[in-house]
């Protein structure tokens, strides 16, 4: 089989590029050829490069967002500075054995990748790391009212709602990219791939009647190094992009309210807010998988994730697990269905209070070994291996193909 991945990045920024980078090293693993097509810049991950049945394309463009808003708008509902080059690449691939895979689209392919798909008569699949495919700020989330939304996307109580996290203008220029997706996938089948049940249920029913819809759990990449020993483990830790949406400011709250130190690993717009918040609050910046994961081994109390929107599936939580962490997780998030309330972690609604209730619990040396060690096992009795995950894309890969053979 041959399998095209189309994504913004190839390089890990943020979890979308993570997961598409290691989904094309395990189907390469597995044998299948896979081409790697990049919007955004010329770098790559060095595994990518260094794989023999890995072949890296980039298209060498720039993030239409990082362009000024005028030139934005135009990319970010149709870029059509690919279009000739993409086709080309396409072209070159038989329906019969190749599937294109598309991850990230938003920051340089728009939605006229799909169109191209389309035209080339390839089956698609798409994984929904976000929820752009229909809303039109890709979040399900009412910026306003800081509370998940319940419209219907496009309908007048969604097109009306001043949600959007910039202005109204960012707001009408995401309307019309959503009403060009719809456009561009058209009444054509393909097969959507949700990172977690929490998901599927927000967007599943307004996704069209042609989409086949499958709940596939990202990878993890950790090695099994047996439970963390327990020290002087005393932080609040945060792992993630710094935004209100994630709850960031949730975290530094919780922490000043207990007296307790924080650290958050990775930067955002909120980082100057959680200095307000929490003056001796650490914030590290972005590190390296490996880093990060021997800083929350070491330090934290916890991993809190207190997501305001409902996220699709955030890594950190099973990351953190993997290495006897317990876990403070938003209910709106996908990782919830991880944590076993109680026993394994925290399954708690977004607000201050109930995040301080439960590291209150967790400030007991014994509570924090026992659930340690119950995220331990919980994590390990059926770990989502990237081999797992390359073996599942390749079962719904014949799926997909299936009406062609």
């Amino acid at each position: 089989m041959r399998v095209i991945i189309i994504a913004d990045y190839a390089i890990s920024e943020g979890g979308a590029p993570q997961v598409a980078i290691a989904s094309a090293i395990g189907l390469a693993e597995l044998g299948h050829e896979v081409t790697y097509i990049q919007g955004v810049g010329d770098a790559g991950d060095g595994a990518l490069d260094a794989h023999p049945d890995i072949r890296r394309i980039s298209l060498g463009g720039q993030d239409i967002w990082s362009k000024n808003l005028l030139a934005a708008a135009k990319d970010g509902i149709w870029n059509s500075d690919h279009k000739a080059r993409l086709a080309s690449i396409l072209a070159g691939f038989d329906a019969a054995d190749t599937v294109v895979h598309v991850h990230q689209w938003t920051k340089f392919f728009s939605p006229s990748v799909f169109s191209i798909i389309r035209k080339s008569g390839l089956p698609l699949v798409i994984s929904l790391h976000d929820y752009f495919l229909s809303c039109p700020t890709g979040l399900m989330y009412r910026f306003d009212r800081k509370e998940p939304c319940e419209a219907k996307p496009l309908s007048l109580a969604c097109l009306t709602a001043p949600c959007d996290p910039r202005t109204s203008l960012h707001k009408a220029i995401r309307v019309m990219r959503s009403i060009a997706t719809d456009r561009a996938l058209g009444n054509s089948p393909f097969t959507a791939i949700h990172v977690s049940e929490i998901g599927r249920r927000t967007i599943g029913h307004f996704l069209p009647a042609e989409a086949r819809q499958v709940v596939l759990e990202n990878p993890i990449e950790c090695e099994d190094r047996g439970v963390r020993k327990a020290g002087d483990t005393r932080k609040i830790v945060y792992c993630g992009r710094l935004t209100e949406e994630k709850g960031a400011d949730l975290v530094a709250s919780a922490a000043r309210h207990l007296g307790m130190p924080s650290l958050f690993i990775g930067d955002g717009p909120l980082r100057e807010r959680i200095r307000e918040i929490d003056p001796d609050a650490e914030i590290t910046g972005w590190l390296d998988k490996h880093a990060v994961r021997d800083r929350v081994a070491r330090d934290a109390l916890a991993v809190v994730a207190p997501s305001r929107w409902p996220e699709t599936g955030p890594l950190v939580i099973a990351e953190a697990m993997s290495s006897g962490v317990p876990v403070i997780v938003s209910n709106r998030a996908g990782s919830a269905g991880r944590v076993q309330h109680g026993r394994n972690g925290f399954v708690v609604s977004p607000n201050v209070e109930s995040i301080a209730q439960a590291i209150t619990e967790l400030r007991l040396p014994e509570k924090v070994r026992e659930m340690g060690e119950a995220a331990y096992e919980t994590f390990w009795a059926a770990p989502p291996t990237l081999q797992a995950h390359a073996r599942k894309l390749a079962e719904i890969y014949s799926a997909a193909l299936s009406p062609v053979l």
